[in-house]
């Protein structure tokens, strides 16, 4: 029996943050996918994932990715990034969580984000939606990322739940991915109501099928 219901946050309850990255490229008019491109390579140990798990700090990143990108035919900086990487919230994920909680699934956001700059800025701009949870599990705080293993076990036994008992949002297959693979139901996301009409189903629950059909 399903207990819990773990979200990623960026592409999940926001606009995807793919959405801001295609805007910095049409600005600069660099190859559409660049900047996921420059992600992609050496997943787990180049500069992004480095800042997910607090390994340097923003002002290190913003020359390593520079350099990165860089080394890929284009340089971009790595604070031009980062200001990009905050979507508009979806308010029907936002109401989702709502209904979660009243009909008394655990909540939990699983994030892969960076530290919270001294300005107040970053996540805290989404106060209210993050106080819906549970937990908010940081990558930037757990030191390791989605989908690192150790991640997720860290997501369960700060829930007190065993990943059988989850339902995962993410909108990224590499992280769906590794999550199923230890058991948890999975749900890569695409869309608000594909989302919640998937989940819809996955609990049984009209409620979120009435948010999913807008």
């Amino acid at each position: 029996m399903l207990r819990a219901v773990f979200f990623d946050f960026g592409g999940v309850i926001t606009e995807s943050p793919l959405d801001g990255f295609a805007r910095l490229e049409r600005e600069r008019g660099l190859p559409p996918g660049f900047i996921a491109s420059v992600n992609l390579r050496d997943y787990h140990g180049n500069a992004w994932a480095r800042l997910e798990r607090s390994e340097v700090t923003p002002a290190e990143f913003d020359g390593l990715f520079a350099a990165e990108s860089a080394a890929l035919g284009h340089e971009v900086r790595g604070a031009d990034v980062l200001a990009v990487i905050h979507g508009e919230l979806r308010p029907a994920m936002v109401a989702a969580l709502d209904v979660l909680r009243d009909e008394g699934f655990r909540l939990a956001c699983l994030t892969n984000n960076v530290a919270a700059p001294s300005d107040g800025g970053g996540m805290g701009r989404y106060a209210d939606v993050l106080a819906r949870f549970d937990d908010v599990v940081e990558s930037s705080k757990v030191g390791a990322r989605k989908p690192e293993r150790r991640f997720y076990e860290a997501a369960c036994r700060r829930n007190g739940v065993d990943p059988t008992e989850c339902a995962f949002l993410d909108d990224l297959g590499v992280n769906v991915k590794a999550a199923r693979a230890m058991g948890m139901s999975t749900i890569k996301v695409t869309g608000a109501s594909q989302a919640l009409g998937e989940l819809a189903g996955l609990l049984g629950l009209d409620r979120l099928r009435a948010l999913a059909d807008g």
